[in-house]
């Protein structure tokens, strides 16, 4: 499967554009672990000032140069598990031994001041979202195929040979699951996965929706 690419406005627009709306949307985008998904956020808000990013909250180590409030919100395993039982998060999975989670008060105050809001969440997350806020817009970023993923993971160093062929596993798992999303980018040239996922979050803000970057296979 090729998604189509959709053209790039060189003018992006903003929230601001046309009529505010009362509510934001919602922009969920998914990936393999390992297929770029973080470095395609950070360009995307960076083309995107305005969008809000819910930052997730996760009991791993950073890795690298990650910082706390920025990257992701560290805490402890006990400090996540009573969030759970307090219902705090608006999605939560365990990924590797690790807990993930999305804060639900952040995105409920977001989206009822009527700002646009950017999610970085794995599949299991999305359909969890999706129940909750079901007109979200949601974006899958494939890797160009599992050994370049190999090769990324392998380029990273942080990971173990037990733990990569875990994460190639749980990514063609996943991959297998692409149907479920609205878009889909191929991760292949960052430059041009960063000018077509742009181009559809620019787009989807506006409301102004059509086939240029459209998953074809979705529903099938």
């Amino acid at each position: 499967m090729t998604p189509s690419t959709p053209s790039v406005d060189r003018s992006l627009p903003s929230q601001a554009d046309g009529a505010r709306r009362t509510t934001g949307r919602l922009f969920i985008i998914s990936a393999p672990s390992g297929a770029g998904k973080s470095t395609l956020c950070r360009a995307v808000r960076q083309r995107l000032p305005d969008l809000r990013y819910s930052i997730s909250h996760t009991t791993r180590s950073p890795r690298g140069e990650e910082k706390n409030g920025i990257d992701y919100h560290f805490i402890t395993q006990a400090a996540f598990r009573k969030g759970i039982h307090a219902e705090r998060w608006a999605e939560w999975a365990e990924v590797h031994g690790n807990y993930y989670g999305t804060s639900a008060e952040f995105i409920d105050r977001a989206l009822g001041e009527g700002c646009d809001v950017l999610l970085d969440i794995d599949v299991q997350g999305m359909e969890q979202i999706l129940k909750r806020y079901p007109d979200s817009v949601t974006i899958f970023i494939m890797p160009p195929s599992l050994a370049v993923l190999r090769q990324r993971l392998q380029d990273r160093g942080t990971d173990s040979a037990a733990s990569i062929s875990e994460r190639l596993d749980n990514a063609a798992e996943e991959i297998k699951r692409r149907k479920r999303y609205r878009h889909i980018v191929v991760n292949d040239r960052l430059e041009e996965a960063v000018e077509k996922l742009t181009a559809i979050v620019a787009a989807g803000r506006t409301g102004r929706f059509n086939t240029a970057g459209a998953n074809l296979d979705r529903n099938k």
